[in-house]
């Protein structure tokens, strides 16, 4: 996946190795000021086996609750789903805090553990990232299901981290169904993400740190985002890492001059307001994504197209 064998042995080691319409999302109406801060939903968890376009894996579900923890009700009302792909050979607790603080924003995200071997089918990841998201509009309406009537069956969203992140965007190039993407340090994947990314037509936000050895902006997210047409923005955190998009790192893994607490505040952030904005439907994030506020950033560079 990398250019140099010596880069890709650190990364195989660092990345070895939780009555509104359809689409409507009501946390609108109970939205906090700052993303990067927990939304007002309690978020909940099941590990679940999804099944769903002839594939079938176990995943993490994160959601909106009526209290925090393992196996609580789902909150009234509907919401958008987003896949999230893990990195190499990671599992996704090492993503924990970022999908929960999702869920807290009032978003249902599904985090396959299928691919993490040493040898990953990305094509077939991309494939899970998909039947996923078919899963779970299918839950809407299965009897007995704890998502029943509560998934914005329109509203469907890809991420991920590093090879995930890559997959996102093979997965949001087959799937005309999903409304945006937005994920982390994407790698180049094969099939390539560059080449898919040329035909993805829905907002794409690739989010990057500028110390990043293992998949560095150079020569993985700037490529996607160069082959990628408007709408795109890529947004690189200054002193961010591979690594710290992460809850903790792995032996080899690289580091950047920000901390890590502060490098995942700000992937919150980042990820929260793109979603709500483009997932959730909320102009009123416009501004935090287009204008003044993200231009003028001083913690995260812009570059985006409308």
């Amino acid at each position: 996946m990398l250019k140099k064998l010596s880069v890709a042995v650190a990364a195989a080691l660092t990345l070895v190795l939780p009555a509104p319409a359809a689409h409507a999302r009501p946390v609108a109406a109970v939205t906090a000021a700052d993303p990067s801060a927990p939304g007002a939903y309690p978020a909940g968890y099941v590990d679940a086996t999804v099944s769903a376009a002839g594939r079938s894996f176990s995943a993490r579900i994160t959601y909106p609750a009526t209290a925090a923890g393992s196996g609580q009700p789902v909150a009234a009302g509907r919401f958008p789903v987003i896949a999230f792909g893990h990195g190499f050979l990671q599992g996704v607790s090492k993503y924990s805090s970022t999908l929960s603080h999702l869920s807290t924003w009032g978003f249902i995200v599904i985090a396959p553990t299928s691919q993490g071997g040493f040898s990953p089918d990305h094509s077939a990841f991309a494939d899970d990232l998909n039947a996923a998201l078919t899963w779970a509009v299918a839950q809407d309406t299965t009897t007995g299901s704890r998502f029943a009537g509560h998934v914005s069956v329109d509203r469907l969203g890809l991420s991920g981290h590093s090879m995930g992140a890559g997959a996102s965007i093979l997965a949001a190039a087959r799937n005309p169904k999903v409304v945006t993407v937005a994920n982390l340090a994407a790698a180049e994947t094969n099939p390539s993400a560059k080449a898919a990314a040329a035909t993805v037509t829905v907002p794409v936000r690739l989010i990057a740190g500028d110390r990043d050895t293992i998949a560095p902006v150079a020569d993985h997210q700037r490529p996607i985002y160069v082959a990628k047409p408007p709408a795109k923005q890529l947004r690189i955190v200054k002193g961010g890492s591979h690594c710290g998009f992460m809850d903790s790192g792995t032996l080899f893994c690289d580091s950047g001059s920000i901390s890590r607490t502060t490098q995942l505040q700000l992937t919150r952030r980042l990820l929260t307001e793109w979603f709500l904005r483009y997932l959730a439907g909320d102009t009123s994030y416009d501004d935090a994504v287009w204008g003044a506020p993200a231009q003028n950033d001083p913690q995260v560079s812009f570059e985006g197209v409308r």
